[in-house]
């Protein structure tokens, strides 16, 4: 059912909104709170280590539970994280009180994907997938560089504030659009725990932590990076961040197009676009505007793919407790992203921010390797790659 896809959507850009909205008011946040932009950072990185660590097992305690009744506690969550944080909160107060969505962000994924493909022809599972997880690039291309906009016009607690909104209308439409969802079949924890025994599932889960730790060694510190390498207003980086996120919903369209071909070749040509290409190009662009602008709109398309890929990896390798598998998905991005913010802001340091495109490379070129290892053991034990289906 596609009226499915679409509110779960707005769930995704309600949660990308919250998380990544840091993003691009991380100097003004830095300035306010006399703190070091790596420091900044760890209102993304803490949020994405705290998801890691405890996503899989409330997506695996969450499973049993009717899939509207998570997304709804999900998205409460996430609604009371925006209000207080416009408050301008102490930074301590501030860190915690993001790490409280942590507590169901994985379950949301886990709920709405395996909602969607329960709902789905099976010719139509990647597509709905699509449509459900464009809510990560729409968030991109429209609430996340607004969040930069109105911080720069006004000031960064009303980015929190446009957070809040975003997070109200998506639990609003949830609440009174979306049918009761109870799951069909009983899945015990012995059950999800299985597919952790499955070589295949954890090439996935580390190239999803390679692939993630690669695009956020660098995006992570976007603002940042743009302004004190590249030269632009804080305004062009909220430009800079729409066309990012614009580009992004062709390269998930993209990408829910070529997966159905075949998964290793699209997962190779996006990472070794997003992780490797673009950063070396950013490294060696000079400071003109229309030609970042060019280098930023192909790193939108190949940067989109993300999390259907990563998606798409883990549940073809595991249909049988699909909620599971995608819980760990978006706990090891979060891994991911932990570790490439923790590194990024380690370079930074010691290094400079100019020298961050180097990190990104480097662990994209893991990321492939990984994928090569995947497939040359999907071929040897001669694993077929099915659609996903759940009952």
């Amino acid at each position: 059912m596609k009226r499915i896809a679409y509110i779960s959507c707005l769930g995704v850009i309600g949660i990308l909104t919250t998380e990544f909205g840091v993003i691009g008011i991380l100097p003004q946040i830095a300035v306010y709170y006399h703190i070091s932009i790596d420091k900044a950072g760890l209102l993304l990185s803490l949020f994405a280590l705290v998801v890691g660590i405890i996503g899989p097992m409330m997506s695996m305690a969450t499973a049993r539970y009717n899939r509207k009744t998570v997304m709804v506690a999900s998205l409460t969550l996430f609604l009371i994280t925006g209000i207080v944080s416009a408050c301008s909160p102490p930074f301590w107060l501030l860190l915690t009180v993001r790490v409280l969505p942590t507590l169901l962000h994985s379950a949301y994924f886990a709920s709405a994907l395996a909602a969607v493909i329960s709902t789905s022809a099976k010719h139509n599972q990647h597509k709905m997938m699509a449509i459900a997880l464009s809510g990560i690039n729409i968030a991109t291309v429209t609430t996340v560089p607004l969040s930069t906009y109105i911080a720069s016009t006004f000031s960064w607690q009303y980015s929190f504030g446009l957070q809040a909104v975003v997070s109200a209308i998506a639990l609003g439409c949830i609440l009174m659009f979306l049918p009761s969802l109870p799951p069909t079949k009983a899945i015990t924890y012995r059950d999800q725990l299985t597919i952790l025994k499955k070589p295949a599932v954890w090439l996935s889960l580390l190239m999803c932590v390679m692939m993630f730790a690669a695009e956020f060694a660098i995006y992570s510190y976007f603002a940042s990076y743009m302004i004190k390498v590249k030269n632009v207003t804080e305004k062009e980086v909220s430009f800079l961040m729409f066309v990012f996120g614009l580009t992004g919903l062709l390269g998930i369209w993209l990408a829910g197009k070529t997966l159905s071909k075949s998964i290793a070749r699209t997962n190779i040509t996006f990472i070794l676009g997003c992780t490797i290409a673009i950063p070396l190009c950013l490294y060696y662009t000079d400071h003109n505007l229309w030609l970042l602008m060019c280098v930023v709109a192909v790193w939108g398309i190949c940067y989109a793919h993300g999390v259907l890929i990563a998606t798409s990896s883990i549940s073809s390798a595991a249909p049988e407790a699909l909620e599971f598998a995608n819980g760990l998905t978006a706990s090891f991005a979060n891994f991911g992203i932990t570790a490439g913010t923790t590194a990024g802001g380690w370079v930074i340091a010691h290094k400079g921010i100019a020298q961050t495109p180097w990190l990104s490379a480097a662990l994209g070129a893991g990321a492939i390797t990984l994928v090569v290892v995947r497939s040359t053991w999907d071929r040897k034990s001669k694993t077929i790659i099915r659609p996903v289906v759940i009952e």
